[in-house]
């Protein structure tokens, strides 16, 4: 039997250790920062994944100096980054084990500044992929208050994995 090569991989690999790690002490900790040794940029945010299923993540963002602007609340890149990660996990969960897939834009709709702790969450589904296609993520962000701060919108080229078995 061949191992998963795509999505699925990503997918299994992620959800077995969220599983096996969320329940112990300071393993939601330990995922997040496993979970930024794999992906180094992200990992700088300092975000901390507090909830991840199959199409669904909520990850926390805690204000601190490193993601502050010089106006006091919380980074434009800083946001657009936090909205990504979740967006990204809850896609590459949702992506079925046939697709591999890329972000290749993201949109960031700033609705209100950002302070204190915040909240992305997104849901996400995957639509059959016959042939490379554009598919969209999204994750709200939300400040303490309950109130929407941010809005990301990530752009994903997914295709079949033996579509083009060298390039994506």
């Amino acid at each position: 039997m061949t191992q998963p090569t795509g999505s699925a991989a990503v997918a299994g690999r992620l959800l077995g250790s969220w599983t096996k790690l969320k329940g112990v002490p300071g393993g939601r900790w330990m995922f997040s920062r496993m979970l930024g040794r794999m992906i180094p940029y992200t990992g700088s945010l300092g975000a901390r994944v507090l909830h991840l299923e199959r199409g669904y993540a909520r990850v926390g963002l805690r204000d601190r100096r490193a993601v502050r602007n010089h106006l006091g609340s919380i980074h434009a890149a800083a946001l657009t980054n936090l909205g990504e990660l979740a967006s990204g996990l809850a896609l590459m969960t949702a992506a079925p084990d046939t697709v591999r897939g890329i972000p290749i834009r993201l949109t960031t709709d700033f609705l209100k500044k950002a302070r204190g702790t915040l909240i992305a969450e997104s849901r996400a589904s995957f639509p059959v992929v016959t042939e490379p296609i554009e598919h969209e993520a999204v994750a709200e962000i939300r400040d303490e208050s309950g109130d929407v701060v941010a809005r990301v919108t990530a752009l994903w080229k997914v295709s079949p994995i033996d579509a083009y078995p060298h390039q994506m």
